[in-house]
């Protein structure tokens, strides 16, 4: 058999090698192929091609045009004639056949249009449809260069399926715009309660559907509506009757008892109830139970969307307030949302999602956080005269038996100080702002001294005694709205609304009759908050100014103190008046210069009233001449701002003179303190020597703590004559002696002398330095022993 097969193959490549020897011409093969047909030796038909060269059976041509069609789905006969090259005539003739023979394909408008087609034509529009909610079917038309019965025929059976829309009146639209006209559909139609043309109430809806979707929307014809209204007619979603099919006359779903007093029914309640036991009383209205579950699907779907409702814009304009507060009452909505805190009733007709509330309570609790704690906004004081206030009132209770002590004064001493207490609230107002440019952290305002059983004078306003009565600590601590400058109902409204544009938005003619509920709500949650921001803050500056105050009183008892113990110093040079004047000038411009700064740092830069008066007249005193005026103006100063300054006696001059031989100077800041004694050993300076030693020899000779300047130095050393043995004040004498001859050189040396005075200088301290040992010896033994 494989050798047949071989065989054969040669033979057959043989005659397709072999040329022939006779060529017959193009005219002589088609009589050939016609007289084989003749002869019924072809016995199927052959079509010719335009171009007469080429011969074609049916078979091939329905193939090829099968092919076609199969490539894109739809075809053109002119193209198809173009394609395969045959009559147009021959091409229509077996189109039928192909058309005929398969169900899937359809010839229309000389077009061949296969199924599969239209499914990715309806997929394709499906797609579109849910971008634009909306298709004209005109559009469509045009895109496809077909007819709009066509586009309408291919779409209705594949409507719900493949395209998921609604088809009406030349529109196609999405489920979800379907759903939004009907309802407003709906609703237009349930808010009419007297006969009206459909035509006017499709063309207001029209109106309102162009202002919603704007350029973009696709004009609804009044059919869309008329249709969806016949649906909800039919479905008893709307009721009522239709006439020739545009007059609608509404069946009211409910009726004043007004109109029944009208026609002589004195009870109408009763009436109603014995005829209708569906239906609901309300206050003016009785009402069908389908008016109740319109309101309720209304405010469930606000209270869902986080949003609030008007009941009465959903209810007929008849119904009152108090009608919409009790038919609220009656929505299953409404009372479920109430019970799982998730909507609440204001002002009777407004339903607030508890969500939509608490969004704009916080954005409206920033507002105060941020404006009403500074004061900027004019919501709460700016100044600290609260705090201060109730910081006094705690510090003048601890006192009360000092000041009881003091209540035996002269009239004329208490008037003053009923006078200066008028004054102190503000000067605590400028605490803050003068702490701040003198650049100190520690300052805080210094309660004033009070007095007991204080009374209130004629001319004295009642807020500014009040913290003088024996139950203002308690008010104080309650945060009485009247003093806490709380933010009043407007401008819980202003910020409502600034907040929330979207009441203006919407067209309402006076958003402040659905804000004032909202704000009367938020407005005493508000006051609490800042009731609570404000007693946090009280509790945290009242410890600060506590510390501070316990501080300042510390600081100035020290300083004051130590003032005292100088002072009496003085009285060793009073028999030389210039000594004494220097040595006066040296107190007040050193340690009491210090003092001074340290309590107006504390205070204020400026003091109002009698309290400005005393400040003026420390500073003058400093400039003067006398520590004893200087010591008078600062009591008196102290008494003002209502301080403690305790007197030396006999038992704390001796703690001090003790603390002083062992401490020395006080030194503030972070310099480390060293006793007079340590500080002596330790000085390696020969002309900072001498002055310690010196104020080490008045403790232990004079039991006195002396601060001598350089220039009293001298005058200082003379007096130590009588109480020291020659061998001692010699060594001093002469110590004093070269200081003085090295300071002087030191002063000299200017100019071209400056090289021969340098080594003058040199030698001087060498000889000081020689004698420093000899000099802490006379000190420190005498210290030791």
């Amino acid at each position: 058999m494989d050798d047949e097969l071989l065989e054969l193959q040669k033979q057959f490549e043989y005659a397709q090698q072999a040329k022939s020897s006779i060529r017959l011409s193009e005219r002589n093969v088609v009589e050939l192929v016609q007289k084989l047909h003749e002869l019924h030796i072809i016995d199927f038909d052959l079509l010719h091609t335009v171009s007469g060269k080429e011969y074609i059976t049916p078979e091939q041509l329905r193939h090829e045009i099968m092919t076609e069609i199969k490539k894109v789905g739809r075809v053109s006969l002119i193209d198809l004639a173009d394609i395969t090259g045959v009559d147009l005539y021959h091409v229509e003739k077996q189109a039928e056949q192909v058309v005929s023979g398969d169900p899937g394909l359809m010839l229309i408008q000389g077009e061949i249009i296969s199924q599969s087609y239209w499914d990715s034509v309806a997929e394709e529009i499906n797609e579109r449809l849910q971008e634009c909610s909306q298709l004209a079917l005109a559009e469509l038309a045009a895109q496809l260069q077909i007819s709009s019965e066509l586009v309408t025929s291919v779409l209705e059976p594949r409507l719900g399926t493949m395209v998921k829309g609604r088809l009406e009146g030349g529109q196609l639209y999405t489920p979800a715009y379907v759903a939004r006209v009907g309802a407003m559909v709906r609703g237009a139609a349930r808010g009419i309660t007297v006969p009206i043309n459909l035509s006017a109430l499709w063309s207001t809806l029209q109106k309102l559907l162009l202002e919603m979707d704007g350029a973009t929307g696709v004009a609804v014809e009044g059919s869309f509506f008329q249709s969806l209204f016949n649906g909800l007619v039919k479905e008893g979603e709307v009721l009522g009757s239709v006439r020739a099919g545009a007059h609608w006359t509404p069946t009211n779903s409910f009726i004043s008892y007004d109109a029944l007093h009208k026609l002589g029914i004195s009870q109408p309640v009763q009436f109603l109830q014995s005829r209708y036991p569906e239906g609901k009383h309300l206050v003016t209205v009785f009402v069908h139970p389908s008016m109740i579950e319109i309101l309720d699907a209304a405010t469930e779907d606000a209270v869902e969307r986080g949003s609030w409702i008007d009941s009465l814009s959903v209810l007929p304009a008849s119904f009152g307030s108090q009608d919409a507060s009790k038919i609220l009452s009656l929505c299953p909505s409404v009372q479920s949302a109430l019970k799982a805190n998730k909507a609440l009733i204001l002002g009777e007709s407004y339903v607030f999602s508890n969500g939509f509330v608490k969004d704009v309570y916080d954005r409206v609790e920033k507002e105060v956080e941020s404006f009403g704690l500074s004061g900027s906004s004019g919501i709460m004081p700016s100044d600290d005269s609260y705090l201060i206030k109730e910081a006094k009132v705690g510090q003048d209770t601890n006192r009360s038996s000092e000041a009881s002590e003091t209540s035996s004064e002269s009239g004329h001493k208490n008037v003053l100080e009923k006078g200066s207490k008028k004054k102190r609230g503000k000067s605590g107002g400028n605490v803050k702002s003068g702490a701040t440019e003198s650049g100190a952290d520690d300052t805080e305002y210094i309660p004033t001294k009070s007095k007991k059983n204080q009374k209130r004078g004629k001319d004295t306003p009642p807020s500014q005694v009040s913290d003088s009565k024996p139950g203002a600590k308690k008010d104080g601590g309650k945060l009485q709205e009247g003093n806490l400058n709380v933010p009043s109902e407007e401008w819980v409204i202003q910020k409502i609304m600034m907040l929330n544009p979207d009441f203006e938005e919407q067209g309402i003619d006076d958003p402040k009759t659905i804000l004032r509920p909202l704000a009367s709500y938020m407005r005493p949650m508000l006051i609490n908050y800042l009731k609570e921001k404000r007693k946090a803050l009280f509790t945290e500056n009242a410890e600060k100014m506590k510390r501070l105050l316990d501080n300042l009183q510390k600081k100035l008892d020290e300083s004051f103190l130590n003032m005292q113990l100088y002072e009496k110093a003085l009285d060793l040079f009073e028999d030389d008046q210039s000594t004494s004047v220097i040595m006066h000038r040296h107190l007040l411009r050193a340690t009491a210069a210090t003092l001074v700064d340290t309590l107006f740092l504390n205070l204020a830069k400026s003091f109002p009233g009698p309290l400005s008066k005393r400040a003026l007249a420390v500073i003058e005193a400093l400039e003067g001449k006398q520590v004893e005026t200087f010591m008078s103006a600062f009591k008196e100063l102290a008494e003002e701002s209502g301080l403690h300054l305790k007197k030396l006696d006999k038992k704390l001059e001796r703690t001090l003179l003790h603390s002083y031989r062992k401490v020395g100077l006080p030194v503030y800041g972070d310099t480390e303190i060293w006793d007079l004694t340590s500080q002596v050993s330790a000085e390696t300076d020969p002309v900072s020597l001498l002055a310690k030693v010196v104020s080490l020899l008045y403790v232990q000779v004079h039991n006195k703590a002396l601060q001598a300047p350089g220039r009293a130095i001298s005058v200082a050393v003379s007096r130590l004559k009588d109480k020291m043995d020659d061998s001692a004040y010699k060594v001093l004498t002469d110590y004093q002696t070269a200081t003085v001859t090295l300071l002087a050189l030191m002063s000299a040396a200017t100019g071209d002398e400056q090289d021969c005075s340098s080594d003058r200088i040199l030698s001087k301290r060498e000889h000081l330095e020689n004698l420093m040992p000899a000099l802490k010896g006379l000190v420190l033994g005498s210290s030791q022993s």
